[in-house]
């Protein structure tokens, strides 16, 4: 079975069933993929919000690929516009991500407000 690690939480690691939704997975561990208030105010994972966000760090080919919804959703949303900042390709919602082999994960990662990589 897959292990996913989350790398700002202390590597914290869970084994997850092949084929598993990631954020369905990480909130039955107690791992947070929204934050602020985000955490009550979400689309319960139907990829409408885009606040379960996440950055893989490694192991992207073990997961499934982005539907186009999603790139959509990333790409034209003005409040994560400044969260992809840097991370155009690695950044994906975890409630359309399904884990299919061992990965590296960053949940609810921090937006870019200062535009430090904004002109690179």
């Amino acid at each position: 079975m897959p292990t996913v690690t989350f790398k700002n939480l202390k590597n914290k690691k869970i084994v997850v069933p092949e084929g598993s939704n990631l954020r369905r997975e990480a909130h039955k561990n107690g791992i947070p993929m929204h934050s602020g208030v985000h955490q009550y105010l979400n689309c319960h994972g139907n990829g409408m919000c885009g606040s379960c966000r996440v950055i893989v760090k490694s192991g992207s080919e073990h997961l499934k690929r982005k539907t186009w919804w999603e790139k959509i959703l990333l790409l034209l949303n003005p409040m994560w516009l400044f969260a992809r900042i840097g991370h155009e390709q690695d950044m994906t919602l975890a409630c359309q991500t399904r884990v299919n082999g061992d990965c590296e994960i960053e949940s609810t990662p921090p937006m870019n407000w200062s535009g430090e990589e904004f002109w690179v």
